[in-house]
């Protein structure tokens, strides 16, 4: 009885072992897509982002740069510094 106890909770380790390993993989897999592509935002025909812009309070549908920066981004503009911000986030005001 104790060999096949032994045997029993060995098993048991061995397949928790496997299935955290399996769950920490595809937890990782799913951190560093995240982190290193651009949001996932709402796009026109044209692959270009559907925003509101802070600065005119109005729709856009602008491209992004690679660094996440709007083609209407004046650098140093308060409501355009922010709206990158959330761009990269990706929780701007979409339409």
């Amino acid at each position: 009885m104790d060999d096949r106890f032994a045997r029993f909770v060995r098993d048991q380790f061995r397949a928790a072992g496997r299935q955290y390993a399996r769950a920490k993989r595809a937890y990782d897999d799913g951190r560093d897509a995240s982190q290193s592509d651009l949001p996932d935002l709402p796009r026109d025909e044209e692959g270009r982002v559907r925003l509101v812009c802070r600065r005119h309070a109005e729709r856009r549908a602008v491209g992004l740069d690679e660094s996440g920066l709007p083609a209407c981004f004046e650098a140093g503009h308060p409501d355009c510094e922010g709206c990158a911000e959330d761009v990269r986030s990706g929780v701007v005001e979409t339409w």
